[in-house]
C-alpha cells in the first residue's frame, strides 16, 4: 500500500492542509509591514527618481552613516537621452540638469528620510557621477539630543 501523499508538492498532510497566509502588499513605501527604515528611504527614492526622471534606479541601498547621517547610492539612473549626453561628453551640463532637479524636489527627498528616522534632516546633499551612472544623497539629521520630532 502506498501512502498518502498530500497535494502540495509532498508536504505531510497536516501542512498541506493549513491554509495560506494572505500576503500584505503596501504600495506605500513608508508602511510596508516589516520593512526597515533603511529600505523604506530606499523604495521612497526610488520612487521619487521614477516620478522625477521618467525612470527608476535599477540598484538603490540605503546606509546609517554614523549616528547622524543617512546615505542613499543610487545606480543605474539615467534616460537614454541623459546617456546620450554621456556619449557626447556633456558631461556638466547633464551634472547640472540632475542637480537643478534633485534639489527642486528637495522637500520630497527629505520627507521619507524624516519619517523612516523621526528625525529632522537638517542637511541635503546630492552628488551624481554621470560616466559611472552613480549618484548619491547625504542626508544629515538633527543629533538626537537637538532633535524635535519630525512631522
Amino acid at each position: 500500500m502506498r501512502p498518502a501523499i498530500a497535494v502540495g508538492r509532498g508536504l505531510p498532510p497536516a501542512v498541506a492542509r493549513r491554509p495560506a497566509r494572505p500576503t500584505m502588499v503596501s504600495t506605500d513605501p513608508l508602511t510596508a509591514p516589516h520593512e526597515s527604515p533603511l529600505q523604506a528611504i530606499s523604495n521612497a527614492m526610488a520612487q521619487i527618481h521614477k516620478t522625477q526622471f521618467g525612470r527608476g534606479p535599477t540598484k538603490v541601498k540605503t546606509y546609517f552613516a554614523g549616528p547622524d547621517a543617512v546615505v542613499c547610492v543610487l545606480e543605474d539612473t539615467q534616460t537614454p537621452a541623459e546617456k546620450r549626453l554621456v556619449e557626447l561628453g556633456e558631461h556638466q551640463r547633464l551634472r547640472d540638469v540632475r542637480l537643478f532637479f534633485q534639489y527642486a524636489t528637495e522637500d520630497d527627498m527629505r520627507a521619507p528620510v524624516e519619517h523612516a528616522t523621526g528625525r529632522r534632516v537638517r542637511a541635503f546633499i546630492s552628488g551624481i557621477d554621470v560616466r559611472a551612472d552613480a549618484s548619491v544623497e547625504l542626508f544629515l539629521l538633527e543629533s538626537t539630543a537637538d532633535a524635535e520630532p519630525a512631522g
